[in-house]
């Protein structure tokens, strides 16, 4: 394997090493610190980050607002309070060393208050903001703010040159380096485009090279990219390692660390990683986001699947095929189905799923009776973590906090699954993010019979190769 030497980053001189600060409870101020003690950059998420009590006990974040809006100002709350948090104890970990990065996604909800709040809590400590899911503009004005560097999470060259031409153009200096994240391979979010299909992966070497071409155009050769999605052994990605065509680069691993010791995922996620196999791991568009996401395809996403199976598409009126008459609701108010359909419909209500629930496109999906008690609970429940929200209909700049749609019922509350699996819920009954190299944990012989390394050990063998 080549020898892995330091890049300037972020004004620094650090190991192209990076952790990925994925979303809720993933990735913390432990896990951060000790990355960045290695002489890499440590990332904690700051996506509704967990804040301490006196005692150093996790302050549970429950919701006590009657409305919606007064439950997402108690979420900006909880999100500035754990930001400032893990941002401390990640500096306080990482001895100087290193670079502690924050991860925030620009769609979640407070995106920007958030990231105000926490690096006027935090001065000093995070050295940079990466950030996702969506187009975070106004980074630019933050970065200037607040004097850190910022790296902005993209998966074409196209998403970049918009990033640049609209905003960063104006706090170039603050730019530390481009996160390039793999559509296809990496954990969470995805950033696909409609242009470019879920099914057929492409290499990410001629997106990468194509986005620093874009990035030489705007004087930037000398920025790093940073690779994420797919990263395992260093040794497979030589070709990329010293490459005058690529530039400088860098690689982020997102799922790798959180099989590690210092880790915040619970136990029982650490261990289910370690059993996963090839194709484990699906690429679908359940998110109340709007993106497609990867995940782990456990007894969560199969009933996700079977909502969107057990669903069909009615009329008001008798239109055409749609002639058979059903009731839907206690009242049971009529609305019309192809024959078909209904034939379905009735097999699906043999089998226990019983209630109709209504989609924002004119379809109905068939429930559980509890599946339905449940999907309305968490609507109602809903804090606004989101700046707009499928599932829940929330939307965060409008008068009305309204996206002007149905609550869609084929997607689900991401808060409350990934706070649950966070902090202790089964992994076969919650969002399990993950890249789609997680099966490799069961195949390296570094996590033979259930080993799992601390971060400093992650790191070395990610240094020395196999």
């Amino acid at each position: 394997m080549k020898a892995i030497n330091t890049i300037r980053m972020g004004g620094a001189d650090v190991l192209p090493l990076v952790e990925g600060g994925k979303g809720v409870s993933a990735s913390n101020g432990a896990s951060c610190g000790n990355w960045a003690a290695e002489g890499g950059i440590g990332t904690f998420s700051a996506v509704n980050a967990d804040s301490y009590d006196a005692q150093g006990r996790i302050i549970p974040q429950e919701y006590h607002g009657k409305t919606r809006r007064e439950r997402h100002e108690e979420l900006v709350a909880y999100g500035i309070a754990g930001g400032i948090a893990q941002a401390r104890e990640a500096y306080e970990r990482s001895n100087g060393q290193g670079r502690v990065h924050a991860n925030i996604l620009w769609e979640m909800g407070g995106a920007e208050r958030v990231a105000r709040g926490m690096l006027e809590g935090a001065k000093g400590l995070i050295n940079g903001i990466t950030c996702g899911a969506g187009m975070p503009y106004r980074l630019a004005d933050i970065a200037r703010e607040y004097r850190v560097h910022i790296y902005p999470i993209v998966s074409s060259s196209r998403a970049f040159a918009a990033l640049w031409k609209r905003a960063y153009s104006k706090a170039s200096e603050w730019l530390g380096g481009v996160v390039y994240e793999d559509p296809w391979l990496a954990g969470g979010h995805n950033g696909l485009s409609n242009s470019e299909n879920p099914r057929v992966p492409e290499d990410p070497f001629p997106r990468v090279l194509k986005l620093r071409q874009q990035m030489r155009e705007f004087g930037l050769g000398d920025v790093p990219i940073i690779m994420a999605g797919g990263v395992w052994w260093l040794e497979e990605w030589q070709d990329w390692l010293d490459n005058p065509e690529l530039g400088p680069i860098a690689f982020q691993f997102g799922t790798r660390p959180l099989v590690t010791r210092e880790s915040p995922i619970p136990d029982a996620w650490k261990q289910r990683l370690l059993t996963l196999k090839p194709g484990d791991v699906s690429l679908q568009n359940f998110s109340p986001t709007g993106f497609y996401s990867s995940a782990v395809r456990n007894d969560f996403l199969r009933e996700l699947e079977g909502r969107s199976h057990r669903q069909v598409a009615y009329t008001a009126q008798p239109i055409g095929e749609h002639s058979a008459t059903y009731g839907v609701g206690p009242r049971k108010r009529p609305v019309y189905l192809v024959p078909a359909d209904l034939e379905h419909v009735r097999q699906w209500e043999a089998e226990g799923h019983t209630e109709a629930l209504r989609t924002p496109d004119d379809t109905l999906i068939f429930v559980t009776p509890e599946t339905s008690r449940q999907i309305v609970a968490d609507q109602i429940a809903c804090m606004g973590c989101l700046s707009q929200c499928r599932f829940s209909n929330w939307a965060q700049h409008t008068d009305d906090h309204s996206n002007g749609k149905k609550a869609d019922p084929r997607s689900f509350c991401i808060q409350k699954t990934l706070q649950e699996i966070g902090h202790g819920g089964d992994p076969e009954h919650n969002l399990m993010f993950a890249g789609h190299n997680a099966y490799r944990f069961a195949q390296d012989p570094f996590y033979s019979n259930g080993f799992i390394p601390t971060v400093k050990e992650l790191v070395g063998r990610i240094m020395t190769g196999r």
